[in-house]
């Protein structure tokens, strides 16, 4: 993520490895605490519109005027979807109707198509040559969870948080894949923390 999407999307988070991952983070699968309420990251059209930005999917400058409450709803319909099938594949076989459903919607439009166009400062930057729908941004990120799940290599580098309150998904591309936390400064820093505060209370005991 640039840091201009950090500005812009507070509390987001593109360190996952792939949109489809970027979105399942949108919302945490299980509350952290027992009777705790989920935490949802896209509240809103301003949140959903900061995501397609902060993740790619659009290029910076790109009009969403149209992203409303009917976008929202069909983005976390699709977050939903992915948090079934992903988390059902890391630990054995995602349900057929739940693959058809993925397969549907990478099929239901072409994602948009990027062109080049010359900037101000007479670079070529990437642009889209007619606005973005909705039914082709969700596309993009459904083949982009179909590649993930059907990409071999890609598959052996998918794990799950090992934070206690946390459930994320990501990217294992560390050397040696030794990565344990979604993020090593949230989880890894809590982890460690704790894991402090373990050893004070051994050693005063």
């Amino acid at each position: 993520m640039t840091a201009a999407a950090a500005t812009a999307s507070p509390g987001l988070r593109f360190d996952a490895g792939r949109p489809c991952l970027d979105l399942a983070a949108t919302a945490t699968a299980r509350p952290p605490q027992p009777g705790a309420a989920r935490a949802e990251r896209l509240d809103s059209p301003e949140r959903l519109r900061a995501w397609l930005r902060g993740a790619g999917l659009v290029p910076p400058g790109t009009p969403l005027d149209d992203t409303g409450l009917e976008w929202l709803v069909r983005f976390r319909a699709l977050r939903e979807l992915l948090h079934r099938v992903i988390r059902a594949e890391l630990t054995g076989r995602a349900a057929a109707a739940d693959i058809a459903r993925l397969n549907a919607v990478a099929a239901a439009a072409a994602p948009p198509a990027p062109c080049a166009v010359r900037a101000a400062d007479g670079s070529l930057v990437r642009a889209f040559a007619t606005g973005p729908g909705c039914a082709g941004l969700l596309a993009a990120v459904a083949r982009d969870a179909v590649e993930l799940l059907t990409d071999p290599v890609a598959r052996g580098q998918l794990r799950q948080c090992e934070g206690d309150s946390c459930s994320l998904l990501y990217l294992d591309t560390s050397r040696g894949r030794r990565r344990r936390w979604c993020s090593s400064e949230v989880c890894g820093n809590r982890e460690r923390v704790a894991r402090h505060r373990r050893r004070a209370v051994a050693a005063r005991g």
